[in-house]
C-alpha cells in the first residue's frame, strides 16, 4: 500500500520556494494556489516570515553533508510541526488526511507540509533523492523523482551545460 499525500507534492513547492523565495504575502499566496493549495485565510506578514523561516530550517536538511544529519533536521522540523493526522473535507475536496490542526495560518501550514512531506519523500524514495544541482555555479534544489533515483542536475538545461564542459575539458586534454 502506497500512502503518501504529502511528499512529492510537498517537497517539490518547498524547493520552489527555496529556489525563489516569495518576496510578499500577495506573491506567497499565488503561488499556493498554483500549487494547489486551498487558503482558508488571507496569507499576512507573519506568513511570510514563517514561511521564509520553514524554508530556512528545510535548506539546512538538504544541504546536510549525510543521512544522519539530515535526518535530525528533519526530525527537529516534524517535531515543531507535530500535530495528529485528521480527516477533512474542507472546500468540498473530498475526505483526506491533514498532518497539522485545523485553522492554522497558511505559514504553520507550510512548515507542517515541508515536514511531513520531506520525511515521507525521502523515507519513501532514499535519503539521498533531495539535494542541490551538481552543476557548480547553480544552486538550485530539487527533488529526485526519477525512477532510477539518480537525478544529478536540477534541469536538462544544466545537464547538457555539464556535459559540454566535460567535452571540452577531455578536448583540451
Amino acid at each position: 500500500m502506497h500512502l503518501n499525500p504529502y511528499g512529492e507534492d510537498a517537497v517539490n513547492l518547498a524547493a520552489d520556494l527555496a529556489n525563489c523565495p516569495p518576496a510578499s504575502p500577495d506573491e506567497l499566496a499565488d503561488r499556493c494556489r498554483a500549487a494547489g493549495l486551498a487558503l482558508e485565510h488571507p496569507v499576512t506578514p507573519r506568513d511570510l516570515d514563517r514561511t521564509l523561516a520553514a524554508l530556512a530550517a528545510w535548506e539546512k536538511a538538504v544541504d546536510a553533508p549525510d543521512e544522519n544529519e539530515r535526518a535530525e533536521l528533519v526530525n527537529r522540523m516534524l517535531a515543531e510541526a507535530a500535530a495528529y493526522p485528521r480527516l477533512t473535507d474542507h472546500a468540498d475536496s473530498g475526505w483526506h488526511l491533514h498532518y497539522r490542526d485545523d485553522r492554522q495560518p497558511i505559514g504553520s501550514v507550510l512548515f507542517s507540509l515541508f515536514a511531513v512531506g520531506t520525511a515521507l519523500h525521502l523515507a519513501g524514495r532514499g535519503m539521498h533523492r533531495l539535494r542541490r544541482c551538481d552543476v557548480t555555479e547553480c544552486t538550485t534544489i530539487f527533488a529526485d523523482t526519477s525512477r532510477t533515483g539518480r537525478q544529478r542536475y536540477c534541469s536538462q538545461r544544466c545537464a547538457n551545460r555539464d556535459a559540454v564542459r566535460r567535452h571540452r575539458a577531455r578536448s583540451a586534454a
